[in-house]
């Protein structure tokens, strides 16, 4: 019996002693852990010595209890408050990490010059779809919009190759999912910059404006500067730059007088009830046509527009073109010309409106300027020049530009 109890003994101590082992091997892999000291007694096993860290005793506990036979694990490790054993650890950690740096050094380098060749080659095949655009659209916004998506999706492309490459495929995902749902959070955070956004995709897309074209837009008037990714820019006719949504642009009624050169211009001249329309008209037709820049085609026309007792109006009609001449100018001239007329042949307007004295001298007035109107033209280009993010600037333009 003793025999036994002796041989039941022996193999307890081969036991505690393969335990030991198996756990001094799994410390001893570990750097921070070569001042743990192992005890093993019955498959309990105690841990004692010194760490740096409280993360590194509990990662010594954790490596223990995975060896087969241990019942129980006694963390005694103590916490080293010697300085100069933890500044020794902590030179050690930093020269691991610098010897793990330089083995993977040569992969690095080849990860970052994949990342700049994907950068090169997007840059490169962002002009193909270009030339297939310039074939079938002139969009300059969208040209560049689809330049970035090409250069985008092969960077994107060349950074996962890379970091595959590193082996931190774990991270493309984790990168992925985030981007995802910042997206999300962003759309919601930031709505009316992503619908001032789109809208001026679409506004791009439709172009129902140019760059110098004169347009009113809801109760704005003014010359288009530039139509950015957020906003209209027009200037006013008094100088003043305004700043439009490009959601409010996009939803409101655009008047563009500049996409047709024609421009219809009509005034009202008040006559006197004893006058004759029929001459009237004629003299008033006749006026206007002889105006520097009223059209023959459409030709001046006119509409009697009220009758009271106190006399009629006589609205008369005419066309300018406003790329030779300014239609307000040309619509002054013409009511000064036709009040001229009336003057000389003696047709006078109701008795509170007379164009002159029955007894005053005739005379007649040079004609006025009926040019184009350049007045904001100067403070025009600066803005536009000024303007980097323009949608409806040609892609030349842009480049030298930038």
């Amino acid at each position: 019996m003793a025999a036994g109890l002796q041989a039941e003994v022996r193999a307890g101590e081969e036991a505690d002693a393969r335990i030991a082992t198996a756990v001094s091997a799994r410390l001893l892999r570990q750097p921070a852990l070569q001042r743990v000291t192992v005890a093993v007694n019955a498959g309990v096993v105690t841990l004692g010595g010194e760490v740096v860290a409280d993360a590194d005793r509990k990662l010594a506990g954790d490596l223990a209890a995975k060896v087969d036979g241990v019942t129980t694990v006694v963390n005694d490790i103590a916490i080293a408050a010697d300085l100069r054993t933890r500044v020794d650890a902590a030179l050690d950690q930093m020269q691991g990490k610098l010897v793990r740096l330089l083995v993977a050094l040569p992969l690095l380098l080849l990860a970052v010059a994949i990342v700049w060749f994907a950068a090169w080659l997007g840059r490169r095949l962002g002009r193909w779809p270009l030339r297939w655009l310039h074939g079938h659209a002139d969009n300059p916004y969208m040209e560049g919009l689809v330049r970035r998506v090409v250069q985008a999706a092969v960077v994107l492309v060349g950074l996962v190759v890379a970091l595959n490459l590193l082996g931190a495929t774990a991270l493309v995902g984790a990168v992925l999912g985030s981007a995802g749902v910042v997206g999300l959070v962003v759309g919601f955070a930031f709505k009316d910059i992503a619908e001032n956004y789109v809208a001026g995709v679409l506004l791009s897309l439709r172009r129902p404006f140019a760059p110098d074209d004169h347009i009113v837009i809801d109760r704005y008037e003014g010359k288009v500067i530039a139509l950015t990714s957020r906003a209209t820019l027009l200037m006013t006719l008094d100088g003043n730059q305004v700043s439009l949504p490009n959601a409010l642009v996009f939803k409101s009624v655009v008047t563009n007088f500049t996409s047709n050169p024609k421009r219809r211009f009509d005034f009202v001249v008040p006559v006197d009830p004893a006058e004759s329309v029929s001459r009237a008209r004629d003299l008033g037709l006749a006026a206007v046509a002889k105006v520097d820049g009223v059209l023959d085609d459409p030709a001046p026309s006119f509409a009697v527009d009220g009758y009271a007792a106190k006399g009629f109006d006589l609205r008369f009609y005419g066309w300018v073109d406003q790329r030779r001449n300014d239609v307000g100018k040309v619509r002054t001239e013409a009511l000064r010309q036709v009040r001229g007329a009336f003057a000389e042949a003696g047709i006078h307007g109701p008795e509170t409106v007379r164009y002159r004295s029955p007894d005053a001298p005739l005379h007649r007035e040079p004609a006025g300027d009926t040019s184009v109107n350049r007045d904001i033209d100067a403070q025009l280009a600066a803005a536009q020049r000024a303007s980097e993010d323009d949608m409806l600037k040609p892609q030349g333009a842009a480049d030298a530009h930038g």
